[in-house]
């Protein structure tokens, strides 16, 4: 069944302001949208339906978890890890696990970080080699380790090299070449629009912008005035980032910035629907919300995949998933608590199962 649905934000994390939606009879009507959600996104010669992406997020978009995001639907482009361009070039090891994917994975991008152009360039080789559809540079990750090596949002205080990375990456690869990053180093160094325009002038694809400041991390509200700004200054496509918690948000930031695409990251695997929900909500308003059925489907499968990929660390993320999985079950503190205590990743999964299983089971009586 579905039902109109308005979500109120995460708990701890303030929800976008809006005015309220007028009331009809079927339930909450949706904002009203003057721009219609794109369709497609074409970046080069890949074509991306839906107009929708998973954003790279460490630790998180495996292969398994991108194909977990692809086989729920709703989603028309995944991305990798972010992986060190360094990494991959030195070890073999490292470069079958960031930059390991299936035939179904198709269109993927691989997101290389760094701050050495001829190493970028190198690395990008690679991924074109391996057959990655596009490569994207990080210029976003706020994390210390990453800036402190220059890498991330790091370079956002370097344009001039940013350009000479631009440049070399451009010249090393014919797929597309596409850049995430953020606005800026702080607010007082706001550089998202010139270096859009630079982007652009050096042959990439497209850009993705997350409306934060390198100084915000993932605090406050992200600015979509700044994805608009960027929107307007340049030609290439331009994919939005930030705050996208509903169905209803990313329709919001189409409306308000123009952008040709948005971006999803933290709340893919805390609703790994999100993405199927966009797209039925952009066709008719409205949008599926999972049960507590579909929601252990959702977990039994995820780990199911770990085990069939015989993931080393599949234990580990399992338990990393779980307070995401979880989230808004009916006694899922003691689901957690499980799991948490669970030796091995079998043992996790017989969990869950019980769990499940016995609550359906006295919601059918």
């Amino acid at each position: 069944m579905k039902y109109w649905y308005k979500d109120k934000g995460n708990a701890g994390t303030p929800a976008r302001e809006k005015p309220d939606p007028a009331p009809t009879a079927d339930g909450i009507a949706p904002e009203a949208s003057t721009r219609p959600f794109p369709a497609t996104l074409q970046i080069g010669q890949v074509q991306i339906r839906p107009a929708t992406v998973l954003a790279p997020m460490a630790g998180v978009t495996d292969t398994v978890f991108r194909r977990f995001i692809k086989n729920l639907g709703g989603c028309g482009l995944i991305m990798t890890e972010f992986t060190s361009a360094d990494g991959v070039l030195r070890s073999k090891k490292t470069a079958g696990r960031y930059l390991h994917f299936y035939d179904d994975e198709h269109p993927i991008s691989a997101q290389l970080f760094g701050s050495n152009p001829q190493v970028l360039a190198d690395a990008a080789r690679l991924v074109e080699d391996v057959g990655f559809d596009l490569v994207d540079l990080n210029l976003g990750c706020p994390a210390k380790k990453v800036v402190k090596c220059n890498g991330g949002s790091g370079l956002l205080r370097d344009l001039p090299l940013i350009r000479a990375i631009f440049e070399s990456v451009r010249a090393a690869v014919k797929i597309p070449f596409t850049v995430k990053f953020r606005a800026g180093w702080s607010d007082e160094e706001i550089v998202c629009v010139e270096l859009a325009r630079m982007a652009e002038d050096c042959g990439l694809g497209a850009v993705a912008l997350h409306a934060r400041t390198r100084q915000q991390g993932y605090s406050g509200n992200a600015r979509w005035e700044w994805i608009a700004s960027v929107k307007q200054a340049v030609k290439i496509p331009v994919i939005g980032n930030g705050d996208i918690r509903t169905p209803e948000d990313a329709a919001a930031m189409v409306n308000q910035t123009g952008c040709d695409a948005v971006m999803i990251g933290r709340m893919a695997p805390a609703n790994p629907w999100i993405f199927r929900q966009i797209e039925q909500y952009v066709s008719c308003q409205l949008y599926d919300v999972p049960t507590e059925s579909d929601r252990y489907q959702m977990i039994r499968t995820y780990f199911q995949m770990l085990l069939e990929e015989e993931m080393p660390d599949a234990v580990g993320k399992m338990k990393q998933f779980a307070s995401w999985f979880t989230h808004g079950v009916p006694g899922g503190a003691t689901l957690r608590k499980s799991i948490y205590d669970s030796k091995s990743a079998p043992e996790i999964l017989k969990n869950v199962e019980a769990f499940f299983e016995s609550r359906l089971a006295v919601d059918a009586r």
